[in-house]
């Protein structure tokens, strides 16, 4: 199959890494200078040092002729930039299926990228999402992984599902795109309360109980907009969580740690180089929360460690003193 990754960040970059030695892969870059780099060295320099790309990988810094032959499109630009890339899309008279990896809403309008699809690709039905506990560098060097792959034409879901598969990718058909689109965002808000958690050095009942609770906001917001309880136990849900809360892989988790040791959060995305989601996930859920009106303190209390001054040792205190209910 002819693949067009667009958008070659770590995730995209590990994706085409993995796709290309048993499919026709072209990795899309805005910049064409790093585009260059990439197919001079056969690495991505600023996102994946380590991981040597496949001889097989194509790479373009053109976004239409990466698209041209396309049997897939697979948009793997930060949610920020979702909307720009689909309206690009859009100009064309035809598309291929369209799948997205990206984990977070819109900025600003709260929107799910299967939202801005419907928005922008209003005709186009044949698209999906692919999510699931992921860190790229593994999946870049051939790790085992298992992610799924969702969309609401459920043959179309079990198609790519087989496809994409590898002997170390292995991708689960699903229906829940809302469920597995809430799960991959709301994980990353989770990572860094967990990594607050933990550079507060407050142990590993701590951790425990964090995840766990956390899972029950995540679920009871996705269950409020529309996903299934179900989804937030597989992997989308609790496997990313588990993944993302524990992993020091984890950009979220890092960013955690280090407002634990009292740095400011314009210094941490600097020294970071890589998007955060949950950073600008935190502020859209705290909102969508309170307008659902939806119980998610962990959600909260870290929208206002991010943006509010909140110290992390006096939020952790106000989370453990708050009224005792029944945990269901």
């Amino acid at each position: 199959m002819k693949l067009a990754v667009l958008g070659a960040g770590a995730w995209g970059t590990a994706l085409a890494a993995s796709w290309s030695p048993h499919h026709a892969v072209t990795l899309w870059a805005r910049n064409a200078a790093d585009v260059d780099a990439m197919r001079a060295s056969r690495h991505n320099a600023r996102y994946l040092p380590d991981c040597p790309l496949p001889d097989a990988l194509a790479f373009s810094a053109d976004a239409d002729a990466a698209v041209a032959e396309a049997e897939l499109i697979v948009i793997a630009v930060p949610s920020s930039g979702l909307r720009a890339t689909l309206a690009m899309l859009a100009t064309r008279p035809q598309l291929p299926p369209v799948i997205w990896v990206c984990k977070g809403f819109e900025p600003g309008s709260r929107k799910l990228p299967h939202q801005l699809v419907d928005e922008l690709l209003p005709a186009h039905t044949q698209t999906g999402v692919l999510s699931g506990p992921s860190f790229a560098q593994e999946v870049a060097l051939g790790f085992p992984t298992a992610l799924t792959l969702a969309s609401h034409d459920s043959q179309l879901a079990h198609h790519l599902a087989e496809v994409l598969s590898g002997h170390r990718l292995r991708i689960y058909a699903h229906d829940d795109v809302i469920g597995v689109e809430l799960g991959g965002a709301l994980k990353n808000v989770m990572a860094i309360a967990a990594g607050i958690c933990d550079g507060l050095q407050l142990g590993h009942n701590a951790r425990a109980a964090l995840i766990t609770r956390g899972l029950a906001e995540m679920t009871r917001l996705g269950v409020k907009l529309g996903g299934h309880f179900e989804t937030f136990m597989g992997l989308s849900g609790l496997g990313d969580l588990i993944l993302t809360t524990t992993g020091d892989l984890s950009r979220n988790r890092q960013v955690g740690l280090r407002l634990a040791r009292g740095q400011a959060l314009d210094a941490i995305l600097s020294e970071l180089g890589h998007v955060a989601e949950g950073v600008t996930t935190a502020r859209e859920v705290s909102a969508l929360a309170a307008e659902r009106g939806v119980d998610m303190p962990i959600s909260r209390t870290v929208c206002q460690i991010l943006f509010d001054g909140l110290p992390a040792a006096q939020a952790v205190d106000a989370l453990l003193n708050r009224e005792i209910r029944t945990e269901f």
